[in-house]
């Protein structure tokens, strides 16, 4: 039985790219929410790693496939002996203004969208998933900010977390959009702070990496939460690289995050 008043997903023999559609109404939306799915070639495969990627201000769930090639990419990238075979899951953030922040509101909650919905929604849709599958959460500038504080709030559900040019705070916001950011302000000052987040969940924090690139205007963000994590003696990964906010930079240097889960699901399968 659905989870779900209505879910549709496109029919297989019609997708290009090996991607996928899905449409679910969901109560956290209050209406419908798109999803796009990256579904590795063989389908025989069975309870894949599944890597959750979250678009930015402006973005829809199509952004990572039509903006970076990501599908073309990973078909490249797992023949190529690179990567495993993974699933790749890319939502809307519900089409909120220029950007939901991932956060709720006070009309819908765009973050249990994503930890809840989103999750269920491919569970059900895609069968080379399931509730047993490891778990990762990516996203880039507005979704790093989202990745990374939905990973640390949720970290029972997500293996890994990783952000490309992440806001660090949702004072961020107002950088990128039109809209006013008291409607995006939380009940507690601690959940706009990604520090005050991950110091909050520190005793069950997953793995987790971020990174920025030289020429990003939230370079000084990134370094100053890398340093605050350094000085709590939080374990994580933080890296720079050449580029700007842009897709060039975040077209390529998906990789190493995805590399990054890559690795733990080796290590994880060498335990076992």
């Amino acid at each position: 039985m659905s989870k779900f008043k209505t879910i549709e997903i496109s029919d297989p023999r019609y997708e290009l790219g090996n991607l996928r559609y899905i449409i679910v109404k969901s109560e956290n939306l209050g209406g419908r929410g798109d999803i796009s799915v990256y579904v590795p070639p063989g389908e025989n495969q069975a309870q894949l790693p599944m890597v959750i990627l979250l678009h930015g201000v402006y973005g829809s769930h199509w952004s990572w496939a039509n903006r970076t090639g990501i599908h073309l990419k990973m078909n490249r990238w797992v023949e190529e002996g690179k990567l495993t075979p993974m699933i790749l899951v890319m939502p809307s953030d519900g089409l909120w203004g220029d950007g939901s922040g991932y956060v709720p509101h006070k009309s819908a909650n765009y973050e249990k969208w994503i930890a809840e919905n989103v999750v269920d929604a491919v569970f059900e849709m895609i069968p080379q998933v399931n509730d047993k599958s490891d778990l990762f959460i990516s996203g880039l500038s507005m979704g790093g900010f989202g990745a990374l504080r939905i990973g640390a709030r949720y970290n029972n559900k997500f293996r890994g977390i990783s952000g490309l040019s992440s806001l660090t705070h949702l004072n961020q916001m107002d950088q990128f959009t039109e809209e006013n950011l008291s409607s995006l302000r939380q009940e507690k000052a601690i959940d706009e702070s990604l520090i005050d987040i991950l110091l909050s969940c520190r005793t069950d924090l997953p793995q987790f990496r971020f990174d920025c690139g030289l020429s990003d205007n939230l370079l000084q963000e990134n370094r100053k939460l890398h340093e605050q994590l350094q000085g709590y003696s939080i374990p994580h990964l933080y890296k720079e690289f050449n580029g700007g906010h842009n897709w060039k930079y975040w077209g390529e240097h998906i990789l190493d995050t995805l590399l990054f889960f890559n690795q733990i699901i080796l290590n994880s399968r060498q335990v076992r």
